[in-house]
């Protein structure tokens, strides 16, 4: 079996999460969002730790995958050191569907009024002028490259974070399903907690289902046991 084994897959991964609208620090009468709890099921068992910054920032249009990636692309080359990641998504607060990028690994909330600016400069405009108030629940939907290594079949880990991983399950889940498996997954796992959240990825030609892990234990043993047990409770 070819183990540790680096990858490049297109992705995507859905996920409920809380939002409150930002409106410091962010392009002035933009609709911009930063998460609250986008991994309750980790951070909420180790309230200890700081919880990374997650913004989305709502496009005024829907614009062509090509062309996020070709103006992010371009903004990355440029300002080196900024140091972020984003993936272009798509984002539904009840019946409304917004257009959206999202923003991670950000050292500084500082940064995002110039990275809009950044992406405007690049034919990347985003929604003005609409207002959104209080705690909202969004179901998000985020398209992105993912450069996995591969340490056992059907597990991987994001090369550059471990604390990211991914495990092959056998068939697409809708949100009442995933979320009834994971429970049934938790109630039954003794180890580390962890946040899980549902995706797929093109691989081999094929679409794969997988179950996107955060945690800070991700290794081999770990994931394994994680699939093996999300495999027993799929049927």
């Amino acid at each position: 079996m070819e183990q540790n084994k680096r990858m490049e897959v297109f992705a995507n991964l859905t996920k409920q999460v809380s939002i409150v609208s930002v409106e410091e620090k962010v392009l002035s009468g933009s609709l911009v969002f930063e998460a609250l709890n986008q991994f309750p099921g980790y951070y909420h068992e180790a309230p200890m730790l700081a919880q990374p910054i997650y913004i989305y920032l709502v496009l005024d249009r829907q614009y062509p995958l090509e062309e996020v990636l070709r103006a992010t692309q371009s903004i990355e080359k440029e300002y080196t050191n900024w140091n972020f990641d984003s993936g272009k998504g798509y984002m539904h607060i009840g019946s409304q569907l917004l257009n959206v990028i999202r923003l991670r690994h950000l050292p500084e909330i500082e940064l995002v009024e110039k990275i809009q600016e950044a992406y405007q400069q690049h034919g990347i405009n985003f929604l003005m002028n609409k207002k959104l108030q209080g705690k909202l629940e969004a179901e998000v939907k985020i398209v992105k490259f993912l450069n996995l290594e591969k340490l056992d079949e059907g597990v991987y880990v994001e090369a550059e974070d471990y604390n990211f991983g991914y495990i092959e399950i056998p068939k697409y889940l809708k949100y009442e399903a995933f979320t009834k498996v994971t429970m049934d997954v938790k109630y039954n796992w003794e180890r580390h907690e962890f946040d899980a959240a549902s995706g797929s990825f093109f691989k081999d030609g094929k679409l794969t289902e997988f179950v996107r892990i955060l945690s800070s234990k991700n290794d081999k043993d770990y994931l394994t046991d994680l699939r093996n047990l999300y495999l027993g409770k799929i049927w």
